[in-house]
């Protein structure tokens, strides 16, 4: 089996030579990128690298004009829909915070979980045991077991950001895309956010899109350094840094 092939069938993540045009402009350029089981990857670059539409083709929502995207080593995200793509198990964290504002936080969970949630079932539907564990136990991973009973509007932004990765984590995903975690959090929330993704990472896949580099380095994983739609430079936040097209294209002196 040639290192290609391995790539494809033992990373959980495989894009490979992946480019989107839109109406002559390369978003994607080639981009080739792997993933694997319970890795954290903090992907940066300048506004316009191509950071988003990489999310947006793994989620289904752009389609790709070449290249391969494949998940768990079979499936073919390219030929897929966003809604089959999150039943596979990808979850996705847009920036701004989406949170069911007049509900608590414990509600917000349950109407989040990867249970049956069809008309019939609704009609008899009872909390279960399993699901009560399931939800003390995000609210314990979340940080938010004392404010359960609250609504989340009167979350903290930082806090709404928990939240809704906590029911994104709910879902039981096996990858989850977080798009720039720290943004408008104090410095506390931005330390107990890296603290929380650290641990997500040990079960689950995460992919970071970040622009604040002290929270890059908080987090000391491999980081992938975009520029105009393809890979730049990868490696350790160091090793990138000291990379004289990532301080031109990026970083600045």
């Amino acid at each position: 089996m040639d290192s290609q092939s391995q790539a494809l069938t033992q990373s959980l993540l495989y894009l490979d030579n992946v480019s989107v045009v839109f109406d002559g402009f390369r978003a994607l350029n080639a981009l080739s990128l792997t993933i694997e089981e319970a890795e954290m990857r903090a992907i940066i670059g300048p506004n316009g690298a191509g950071k988003t539409t990489m999310m947006d083709v793994i989620t289904g929502k752009t389609r790709p004009t070449k290249g391969e995207a494949v998940f768990a080593g079979v499936h073919d995200l390219t030929k897929m829909d966003e809604a089959a793509i999150a039943q596979l198990g990808i979850g996705r964290k847009f920036q701004t915070p989406t949170v069911f504002d007049m509900h608590t936080v414990e509600d917000n969970l349950l109407l989040a979980l990867k249970e049956d949630r069809r008309a019939f079932s609704n009609i008899y539907w009872r909390r279960t045991p399993h699901e009560k564990e399931r939800i003390d136990a995000l609210l314990e991973r979340i940080r938010l077991k004392d404010h359960r009973l609250r609504k989340a509007a009167e979350l903290s932004h930082g806090q709404k950001q928990w939240l809704e990765i906590g029911m994104l984590l709910a879902q039981e995903p096996r990858l989850l895309l977080v798009d720039e975690p720290a943004a408008g959090m104090t410095d506390q929330e931005t330390a107990d956010t890296a603290d929380l993704l650290r641990d997500i990472a040990k079960t689950q896949s995460v992919v970071v899109v970040e622009h604040d580099m002290q929270f890059v380095r908080d987090l000391d994983v491999k980081v992938t350094v975009l520029h105009e739609g393809s890979v730049l430079a990868e490696g350790s936040l160091d090793h990138v840094s000291a990379n004289e097209r990532v301080i031109e294209v990026y970083l600045g002196r």
